[in-house]
């Protein structure tokens, strides 16, 4: 039957957890010892992959761990120990290291493995709560992930475990992380379709407009041809070239306006040489579309020209491009 809770009641719980949790994870610190060192020396030194285990909520958290290496630069992945009796124990070669998860260290499925383990003169790092277990015998190097107590109030659904025992995972994963000199862009390299890759990643090549996309008319045309090149186009401006392709000015949407504000003007006859913009900002096709957007955004300028080293007009692109590839 269960018994009603006030909110007071709810959020004292809740408190109680947290806190609870965030002791374990302290009590964590005064481990961090020789034993940590030699567990990350021995996974630098690792000439293939670490292979992360668990079982059930040990497991769940392995695959976590795993993944977390993975994406920083450490190649990792999971194998689920009780698929690994029925096959999957192939995926272990001698070149990688196996980092088990056991908060028991007694769990049957992982103690079944030991032996391809030991015939295999592969390293063991198990993060474990018992150092006397037999898992944590068996390890090369054993860290001790125990907790005093678990959040759950019946002392049973692993909680406190658990969170301890992911965090010294990030631990290893910061630690070589930092060893390896793991940058930001190989952070994005492993996260293309994040927000993070797209702006560490995407350059202004890869969405400006070029070829026959590109608003462009001569240093000789006329207004009138400008506003329809503009008006084609699409981009809410037109670029003005020499005849060498050199880039000598542009135009845009609040030129025009601003030329109406001035009075009559003729269309049809005025070059767009008289009224085209010749001081302006521009980027270069390798700059990175983040970059070009803080440039947009520093001089509230809507489109930018995109010229080589020469000074050549090769693309152009607006705000609306960068919003279509995610990059604002």
């Amino acid at each position: 039957m269960n018994t009603p809770l006030d909110d007071a009641r709810l959020m004292e719980l809740g408190r109680t957890v947290l806190d609870t949790e965030s002791d374990a994870v302290r009590a964590l610190a005064t481990r961090i010892d020789g034993r940590f060192a030699s567990a990350c020396r021995t996974l630098l030194a690792c000439d293939g992959r670490i292979v992360v285990t668990g079982m059930g909520k040990s497991g769940h958290i392995g695959a976590k761990i795993a993944a977390t290496l993975a994406s920083t630069g450490t190649p990792a992945f999971f194998v689920h120990p009780g698929e690994a009796s029925h096959g999957d124990l192939g995926m272990i070669t001698a070149k990688d290291v196996v980092l088990a998860l056991s908060n028991s260290g007694e769990t049957d499925e992982i103690i079944t493995i030991l032996p391809l383990i030991k015939r295999l003169g592969i390293p063991l790092i198990t993060l474990t709560g018992r150092p006397d277990s037999r898992l944590a015998r068996a390890a090369t190097v054993n860290l001790d992930v125990g907790v005093a107590k678990e959040a759950c109030p019946l002392g049973l659904a692993p909680t406190s475990s658990t969170t301890a025992a992911l965090a010294m995972g990030d631990a290893l994963a910061v630690a070589l992380l930092e060893a390896r000199g793991f940058t930001a862009e190989e952070f994005a390299l492993s996260h293309p379709a994040g927000s993070l890759g797209r702006r560490l990643l995407l350059r202004v090549e890869d969405i400006m407009h070029g070829g026959d996309n590109l608003p462009r008319v001569s240093d000789s045309a006329s207004l009138s041809e400008a506003l329809l090149e503009m008006s084609r186009k699409g981009l809410g401006m037109t670029t003005v070239v020499d005849d060498r392709g050199r880039l000598v000015g542009l135009f845009t949407d609040g030129d025009l306006r601003r030329l109406l504000d001035h009075g009559e003007i003729s269309i049809k006859t005025t070059p767009i040489g008289e009224v085209m913009t010749r001081r302006f900002t521009s980027a270069s096709a390798q700059m990175l579309a983040a970059e070009a957007l803080q440039l947009m955004e520093s001089r509230r300028i809507n489109a930018l020209p995109v010229v080589d080293g020469e000074g050549v007009l090769v693309g152009a692109f607006n705000m609306h491009d960068l919003l279509r590839a995610g990059v604002v």
